[in-house]
């Protein structure tokens, strides 16, 4: 099985990131904003983590953090995820993955 898809199921949310990394940062904090907890994977504090970053290329990912899944799809990085609230697409995929459960939009 895959290495990412192994991390990624049956979570409703998850992050691969960096500590370093200011937009991994920038997007942990922005999704906990709506409420929600995901799963993250820091890639430069892990024994497999140079790995799973070649994996997360290989899917498509540029640059390869932060790689944002949603209910075990990748949407993909920061400027992804912005476009989709831009676009009020971003609450319901979080609520049909199960990643929030309820938004207060006022």
């Amino acid at each position: 099985m895959d290495m990412v898809a192994a991390l990624v199921d049956e979570k409703p949310l998850v992050i691969f990131s960096k500590s370093s990394c200011c937009m991994s940062h920038s997007t942990k904090s922005f999704l906990r904003g709506f409420g929600a907890n995901p799963t993250v994977y820091e890639l430069d504090q892990m024994p497999n983590g140079q790995q799973i970053e070649r994996a997360l290329l290989q899917r498509g990912c540029r640059p390869s953090v932060p790689a944002v899944f949603i209910g075990q799809e990748l949407v993909g990085g920061t400027n992804t995820v912005m476009s989709l609230h831009v676009q009020n697409r971003l609450v319901p995929l979080l609520m049909r993955a199960k990643a929030i459960w309820i938004w207060n939009d006022r």
